[in-house]
């Protein structure tokens, strides 16, 4: 049994290796400079990370039309399709104030696993990169892969986004071929919308882990 449960793992962990990331900023080397001699040397000044992880976020809030936007973009569908998905969030939870794009992708032999990696944008403009893994109940086989833009409500510190997130259970429902389910922990709401090919209900019985890296331990 143990190495049926593995098995999704080691379908994934090739997929996600080949997976391009979302989102990437390459550090520019250091302009060369000369330093005359005597001269005093100036104090270096260490930049601000993009958003460190006890930096509080801005609560500043996601209207419907830019979420609208940008996830027809991501998702290459039409807006009208997009609003359906959104407009049954919004209508539960409000406007949030921070969101994640990216890819992920996930297998099922008797027990699901579930990987993923995007980018988390907050409305003030500051972003990092994300990871989450996670299994999930259900008899079902085989994989998919999917693009997901997950909505994130009530998230104070960045720090609070890496955790794990249990399935609200019977939330999953779908939306002009978007699929939509909620995550909570404590007063955090995630709301992933997914759309791609093999779309599993079965994932909502289960948990998400969020993670500064990557890792192929979904528990």
């Amino acid at each position: 049994m143990r190495s049926l449960i593995l098995l999704p793992a080691v379908l994934l962990l090739a997929a996600c290796q080949s997976m391009e990331p979302i989102s990437s900023a390459e550090a520019a080397p250091p302009p060369a400079t000369s330093q005359a001699a005597g001269e005093p040397v100036p104090e270096t000044q260490v930049p601000e990370e993009a958003t460190p992880a006890d930096r509080p976020v801005s609560q500043e809030t996601y209207s419907s039309e830019e979420i609208v936007a940008e996830a027809s973009k991501f998702f290459g569908k039409a807006s009208a399709d997009v609003a359906q998905a959104v407009e049954k969030v919004f209508a539960k939870y409000g406007r949030p104030n921070a969101y994640i794009i990216g890819e992920e992708g996930s297998a099922a032999v008797v027990v699901g696993l579930r990987y993923g990696r995007g980018t988390l944008q907050y409305k003030g403009g500051d972003s990092m990169p994300v990871y989450w893994q996670g299994p999930s109940v259900g008899w079902d086989w085989g994989g998919n892969a999917s693009k997901t833009v997950t909505l994130v409500y009530n998230l104070r510190n960045t720090s609070q986004l890496f955790q794990r997130f249990p399935g609200v259970e019977g939330s999953l429902y779908l939306a002009a071929g978007i699929g939509v389910n909620y995550q909570q922990s404590g007063n955090i709401v995630m709301a992933p919308m997914r759309t791609g090919v093999g779309l599993r209900a079965g994932a909502n019985a289960g948990y998400l882990h969020y993670t500064r890296k990557p890792s192929v331990i979904p528990f």
